[in-house]
């Protein structure tokens, strides 16, 4: 009988993302993807909600321990989650010390998506950077739904302002319209269409404005993000 090929493994941080999201949910947060540089952040509970920030690489490394100190003065917790494999640093009891010592909580993501919680974070508190925190939980309540896998590169991320701008497009793209018509459902269009940032707008006339072909094109790349952006 012919050998079954190997299964294959996580190449990229993006696999990691839903099984930590669904461990996190677990653990009664509410999780989102790309929020502000950070591969995700989690909220749980009324104001003021507790702030989680977790980092993803396929293995430990300095750059996640420098960007998870980076994350520490706008959240409360710190999760630092990396691919497990036979060999990998994970299983160093120095690198559990280490995250012990820096309050990080410590996961490790199987070939299966199992999840193993290797170290629980502390206790230990920094000093705290509140208009960043606010940033976090801004970006986190504006975003609709969770359009972004945590750990994406390189590509556009789908912003609540990118999601607002879509929405305003979707409102244009059977003609131009006055910002009036727009405002009692999008409070911030006459805001977003005179900065006009990604260029998909035009003015017709005062207080009446139109797509552009890069509009219509937006329309056509994110058509999911725009049909939810019509709910608003």
């Amino acid at each position: 009988m012919p050998r079954k090929p190997p299964t294959a493994k996580p190449t990229r941080e993006t696999a990691l993302y839903l099984p930590v999201k669904r461990f996190l949910e677990s653990r009664g947060f509410a999780v989102k993807g790309e929020i502000c540089g950070c591969d995700l952040v989690a909220l749980r509970g009324e104001e003021p909600p507790l702030v989680v920030v977790g980092e993803l690489k396929l293995g430990f490394n300095l750059e996640l321990v420098l960007q998870g100190i980076d994350r520490t003065a706008a959240c409360d917790e710190i999760w630092l989650a990396v691919r497990m494999s036979r060999r990998g640093r994970e299983h160093d009891r120095r690198v559990r010390k280490l995250c012990r010592l820096l309050g990080f909580g410590l996961i490790g993501v199987a070939s299966s998506s199992r999840v193993e919680v290797l170290v629980e974070p502390g206790p230990w508190r920094p000093r705290r950077d509140p208009r960043r925190r606010e940033r976090l939980i801004g970006e986190h309540r504006r975003r609709l739904g969770d359009p972004v896998l945590g750990g994406s590169s390189k590509a556009p991320i789908m912003t609540a302002y990118r999601q607002q701008a879509l929405a305003c497009a979707a409102s244009l793209s059977h003609g131009p319209r006055r910002t009036s018509e727009l405002r009692p459902s999008l409070p911030e269009a006459p805001k977003i269409l005179l900065r006009n940032v990604y260029g998909w707008f035009v003015r017709v006339e005062r207080g009446v404005y139109g797509l552009t072909p890069a509009g219509t094109s937006a329309l056509a790349r994110w058509p999911q993000a725009a049909e939810a952006g019509r709910a608003l």
